[in-house]
């Protein structure tokens, strides 16, 4: 089995992430889990790379943060903005024009 990392999801993390905040306010480590298993275990995202995502898309205005709590644990959940719907639609057009293309390539229909 190959994992993809690396090289295959760069430039999709954010989008993933923002993905799943669009269907409902989340926090991450249900959002991490929700990727593993969506992706059969093929989409891996170190806890790292997860929450430098969060602090990039906080900071462009993408998603909120705020914490609550949920049977006496306190968990900082994260919320989709108009912004970051804004950007997952305008990604993942962008998304389907890209592979529209590499398929073209990967193919063979040159």
């Amino acid at each position: 089995m190959m994992n993809l990392t690396g090289d295959f999801l760069r430039g999709h993390t954010d989008a993933v992430i923002l993905s799943i905040l669009a269907l409902g306010d989340n926090y991450g480590y249900r959002i991490n889990q929700t990727i593993d298993e969506v992706s059969k275990g093929e989409f891996k995202l170190t806890e790292a790379t997860l929450y430098t995502s969060f602090k990039r898309l906080e900071s462009a205005g993408y998603i909120i943060s705020y914490w609550q709590e949920v049977d006496m644990r306190k968990r900082k959940y994260y919320s989709i903005t108009e912004l970051g719907l804004k950007y997952l639609e305008d990604h993942t057009q962008g998304y389907f024009k890209m592979r529209n293309i590499l398929d073209q390539f990967y193919g063979g229909k040159l």
